[in-house]
């Protein structure tokens, strides 16, 4: 799957474990630090110990993503994310996910823009099960002819499924594209339709030999277990697989962006939607903390400004929001959006967006506004931690990213020291017209279906 649909899967879940969460916050560090080791072939692996119960998670976090394909391959990483679930010469295609579903278990993965990650959660007793099925398709993957053929059509139903038929997908698609146009983040992660019918088995296997290997990956295991004797077991099945080619890094960056850019998009939708995203520093920038607290202040939450103003108060949008992450291998792209109203006009609701983030621009947030922010930023980091899946992402993230895991272990330190002048600062310089590009989806109504009447006079002959 991909990455921003695997991301609003685990916020809904996320939401609803956290509605009634209120403690005190102390910690701003990892509770349980990784054990980080680096095998002879370079793979390194972090493993945390957590027995408050008898399960675990196994993640395996490649570096690639959509970000290192080509223009005319877009998709290239998340399609072969779906190859690795063919089988190998050890394990035909099916029994991967059957072995870890007979022992309890369940599997997945997911592709975002910077990396490509897979994973186990099961009993802490089959770990060594989930390590031997991972280190055998690191390197022994049978790439078919025929199975690509099959999968090619899956993918495609999913693009349909998720930007095709769904508008507002189609506009993000768009905003990204419109934003990016030299950067790999210019193309969709799932890829577009010619790029798919183009792609080739020889394209997968490039793709798998060049970034599947051991020196490009970060394992990751957390939950019951005992570091030293896991260590021991991972060393025995991941060190004989060799060391592959150094992935060359992406050299392409997007120039500054001299101007507003604008764009309408039609499609068939109840009502309009409207975007604007902006250019914004990723973890290398101090920034990054402030804008993680602007967006808070923003849109985390109903008592957050744009819902108060747009939703409560003056009735012009359905929803609005933001999204921001600053764990990201490139600088990226803050946006908000807003579903208008029925009835309403989409440019007044931009106009309302833009108003709000001008308030913020002239009138610093207050310290309680502030503090509020870093309460949720802060509870959110901590509480992801008491998940052992939810840990182990962060970790590899982190680490897919570029970042490193102990970046994170400064995150809410780091959090705590931002300033209302330095929210302030951060909208000045980063929310400006000339770096803003604005997508609006403007609805159009449904095709009605042809009538018989109607068809027999177009087959009619003259």
């Amino acid at each position: 799957m991909t990455w921003l649909y695997f991301q609003f899967i685990m916020r809904l879940s996320w939401l609803a474990a956290a509605g009634s969460l209120v403690f005190f916050l102390t910690s701003p560090a990892f509770a349980v630090e990784p054990h980080e080791f680096i095998l002879s072939n370079g793979m390194k692996v972090l493993l945390v110990e957590v027995p408050k119960a008898p399960v675990a998670t196994v993640q395996v976090w490649y570096k690639v993503g959509s970000r290192n394909e080509v223009m005319g391959r877009a998709g290239l990483s998340h399609m072969l994310e779906h190859m690795m679930f063919k089988g190998t010469a050890k394990y035909p295609k099916g029994e991967f996910s059957r072995l870890i579903r007979k022992n309890g278990g369940t599997d997945n993965a997911f592709t975002s823009q910077d990396f490509t990650a897979y994973f186990e959660n099961l009993a802490a007793d089959r770990v060594e099960l989930a390590l031997e099925l991972e280190a055998d398709r690191m390197q022994g993957l049978v790439l078919d002819r025929p199975e690509l053929t099959t999968e090619r059509e899956v993918v495609k139903e999913e693009r349909r499924l998720r930007t095709e038929d769904d508008p507002q997908g189609a506009l993000v698609e768009a905003l990204f594209a419109q934003a990016y146009f030299s950067h790999p983040y210019h193309w969709p992660v799932i890829g577009w339709f010619g790029d798919l019918d183009a792609m080739t088995l020889d394209d997968l296997q490039r793709h798998y030999d060049t970034y599947y290997s051991p020196n490009n990956a970060t394992l990751v295991v957390v939950g019951d277990i005992n570091t030293e004797s896991l260590l021991l077991t991972i060393k025995q099945l991941f060190e004989p697989i060799p060391r592959g080619p150094e992935p060359k890094p992406i050299a392409t960056m997007e120039p500054e962006q001299k101007g507003e850019r604008r764009f309408l998009l039609k499609r068939e939708a109840q009502v309009p939607f409207v975007m604007i995203g902006y250019r914004v520093p990723n973890f290398t920038s101090e920034d990054s903390y402030a804008l993680d607290i602007l967006d808070s202040i923003l849109s985390h939450g109903k008592s957050a400004r744009l819902y108060q103003s747009l939703v409560y108060d003056q009735k012009s949008a359905l929803a609005v929001g933001s999204e921001y992450s600053l764990l990201q291998a490139d600088p990226g792209l803050f946006y908000f959006y807003a579903l208008v109203s029925p009835g309403q006009k989409p440019e007044s609701v931009e106009d309302a967006l833009h108003q709000e983030i001008k308030r913020l621009q002239t009138d610093p947030p207050t310290e309680l506004e502030l503090q509020r922010a870093k309460n949720q930023v802060e509870a959110a980091h901590i509480f992801e931690q008491d998940s052992n899946f939810r840990h182990a992402m962060l970790l590899g993230q982190a680490e897919s990213v570029g970042a490193g895991w102990r970046k994170i272990d400064q995150f809410v330190e780091q959090i705590r020291a931002v300033t209302t002048k330095d929210i302030q600062r951060v909208a000045r310089q980063y929310l400006a017209e000339d770096n803003r590009t604005v997508g609006t989806l403007i609805p159009l109504p449904p095709k009605q279906p042809e009538t018989p009447s109607t068809t027999a006079q177009q087959g009619r002959p003259l």
